[in-house]
């Protein structure tokens, strides 16, 4: 054999060699990024919640809500056990992660199923009640009533524009819209596919609504803002990471620097497949304790830098107020959604049983904007007091005093604020301030106008909804 056969020989071999270990490398350098296992948790918790939390049918769920987020999870299945209420999700087959509804926490990864009777008294998710007038129930108004100064053409072609590219994965995939001016509901719609009344997931718009549960909390517990967080908790309830900050320079950090996310430690808002902020969702049993493992990065009320982890860590201090987890579960329904008629709306917990207050509230459209109403009305709905004065005020409240932490008030976005609000040049009210999240989600109040305006969508591609666009749009539709 000639020297030139037998090194193309080994040439072929030493290709094939490498052919065969390219994908070792590759599953390997997945599973060191920890992406299997936070895909298979994306994908079980999302399905998970959209069957049993929003009452959806599960045909084509993977496809619709998981997939198209990133190319990484294109070896992503699930599973669905209708009478465990349960959703598993594998990784090419790889790394089951599964999650389990259950009452009061909705859809938590890595739990065991409840027992049957607690699932069969549970019942299904409620819907619409379009017998009865927004707010007491879901039905609009009719555009005959909507009043003088209401441009109804106007606004009747905003809300058509809104769901231009429904149900597209590609397009703006609008899935919900919903306008309020002086306390009457004067537009709701949903997308073709989902039933009036359908739980949507809001994502960050959480973070606001665990604020106002916290100022409520904080308020009917005479706590002050300015609490450090070591000193928050019952001493009976206080989690083991406590113990590390009071050892350091993070027992400075105060209850208001989660508020208004100054709190200065080192952490990062990543949301790459192996990042810090998917690790935190699907990756860990302790949101709030992997947000705590963090070093203090500079003085803690000085930065100011949007983190989920502060969301995170705030709702551990809530659950730190009270005696038992059982209570801590049953807070938001009896202290906030009940007495607004939310029905729908629940904030998920992780599997320690923190609620995920960054990230995983679902409400339907028609129950977003009775949140965006009691938080513009300050608590009040009706004769009644929901919440203690003063949300509305800390929300307006710019965490710093110059640079991007103007506009950013107690968990929510100050979208117009003129100089660093993400709407400025939109010709927003200056106190435009809004509840947003992940894909396309807002809940805009404009004291001012006395306006509350819903969008919720899957909108996975930036570019296809302008979010500013849109409430200039419904505002330009109202009375001046």
């Amino acid at each position: 054999m000639s020297k030139t056969r037998v090194w193309l020989k080994r040439l072929l071999f030493g290709l094939l060699g490498l052919a065969l270990l390219l994908p070792l490398l590759l599953i390997g350098a997945l599973v060191a990024l920890g992406i299997p296992s936070f895909a298979a948790g994306m994908a079980a918790k999302g399905v998970c919640s959209a069957v049993f939390v929003a009452g959806r049918a599960p045909q084509g769920l993977l496809e619709q809500e998981v997939l198209p987020a990133d190319p990484v999870l294109a070896p992503v299945s699930v599973t669905i056990d209708q009478a465990q209420r349960s959703v598993t999700g594998r990784y090419a087959g790889l790394a089951p992660r599964r999650a389990v509804w259950l009452p009061d926490r909705g859809c938590v990864l890595d739990l065991e199923p409840a027992a049957p009777a607690a699932l069969a008294a549970a019942g299904k998710p409620a819907f619409a009640d379009s017998s009865k007038p927004w707010p007491e129930g879901d039905a609009p108004l009719a555009a005959a009533q909507w009043g003088a100064g209401v441009d109804a053409a106007r606004l009747q072609s905003v809300m058509d524009q809104a769901f231009v590219g429904a149900g597209d994965v590609s397009a703006a995939n609008g899935r919900g819209v919903a306008v309020v001016h002086k306390g009457r509901l004067l537009a709701l719609r949903e997308a073709k596919g989902f039933a009036p009344g359908t739980p949507l997931h809001g994502w960050s718009m959480t973070k606001t609504v665990g604020g106002m549960l916290f100022h409520k909390l904080a308020a009917d517990g005479q706590l002050p803002l300015e609490t450090p967080v070591v000193d928050a908790f019952n001493t009976a309830r206080e989690p083991q990471w406590l113990a590390a900050w009071r050892a350091d320079g993070r027992k400075s950090i105060k209850v208001s620097d989660l508020m208004f996310m100054r709190d200065g430690l080192a952490s990062t808002e990543n949301y790459n497949p192996w990042g810090s902020v998917p690790k935190m969702l699907w990756g860990v049993p302790d949101a709030p304790a992997f947000a705590a493992a963090v070093a203090l990065e500079s003085p803690p009320g000085q930065r100011w830098r949007y983190l989920s982890t502060s969301a995170n860590l705030l709702a551990a201090v809530s659950r730190g107020r009270f005696e038992t987890d059982a209570q801590y579960w049953a807070y938001p329904r009896a202290a906030l959604f009940d007495p607004i008629g939310a029905r729908s709306a629940v904030i998920e917990t992780d599997v320690s049983g923190n609620w995920i207050a960054s990230s995983f509230l679902w409400a339907s459209t028609a129950d977003w904007a009775r949140i965006g109403e009691l938080l513009r009305k300050d608590g009040h709905w009706g004769d009644k007091e929901v919440l203690p004065p003063g949300f509305l005020k800390l929300a307006l409240t710019p965490a710093t005093v110059s640079g991007e932490g103007k506009a950013y008030g107690a968990q929510t976005w100050l979208i117009g604020e003129p100089t660093h609000g993400t709407c400025k040049g939109h010709g927003l009210p200056p106190d435009t301030i809004a509840m947003e999240g992940h894909w396309g989600q807002i809940v805009a109040v404009v004291p001012s106008r006395e306006a509350v305006i819903v969008r919720l969508g899957w909108t996975f591609k930036r570019g296809q909804f302008d979010a500013c666009k849109f409430v200039g749009d419904v505002l330009a539709a109202l009375p001046k």
